[in-house]
């Protein structure tokens, strides 16, 4: 297989925040931002992979601001990082000031999705190669993210764990 790049696997969804999506105080519903990110981050792994692709987690979400009613929000999903049948998707979130049009971050998650056959067993992936700095840095990172989960879930022993144990050292 050969490798793909974050670029080929960028996703943007834009979309409106409508009454129904919203809480009491007339922002954004944690959820409903969570969907739209699985949604943007479903179709990132699943041009990377080019297969039917499932949520295996949610690894990281940082909601950083309150999204209001009205607001046009961005969801910006890239691949960074493949592993053997797995691929990790970082996604940015903005949202867009009403007057002057300026976007500005909001929020920001990890998923993992894992890529399937018909059957639902899992295929595996192309590599992933990263070419800007931020890529290259999001590349990295996802190891170490991968190794501290296995090592949490019991699936992996610390001192087989090198790029966290290289933080340390």
């Amino acid at each position: 297989m050969s490798p793909r790049t974050p670029k080929e696997t960028r996703t943007v969804i834009t979309d409106l925040v409508l009454p129904s999506e919203t809480n009491p105080i007339g922002n954004m519903f944690g959820g409903e931002l969570l969907a739209r990110m699985d949604r943007a981050a479903s179709i990132s792994a699943r041009r990377h992979s080019r297969r039917i692709v499932v949520t295996a987690s949610v690894n990281h979400v940082a909601f950083n601001k309150m999204i209001p009613l009205g607001s046009v929000v961005t969801v910006e999903a890239h691949v960074s990082r493949a592993f053997k049948s797995s691929m990790e998707v970082y996604m940015d979130v903005w949202i867009e000031d009403r007057e002057s049009g300026l976007r500005s971050k909001a929020n920001e998650a990890i998923y993992t999705f894992v890529a399937v056959d018909e059957m639902g067993s899992p295929v595996p992936v192309p590599p992933l190669k990263p070419e800007t700095d931020l890529e290259k840095e999001r590349f990295d990172a996802a190891l170490r993210r991968k190794q501290l989960s296995l090592v949490l879930a019991g699936k992996m022993e610390p001192k087989q764990a090198t790029e966290l144990k290289a933080l340390f050292e």
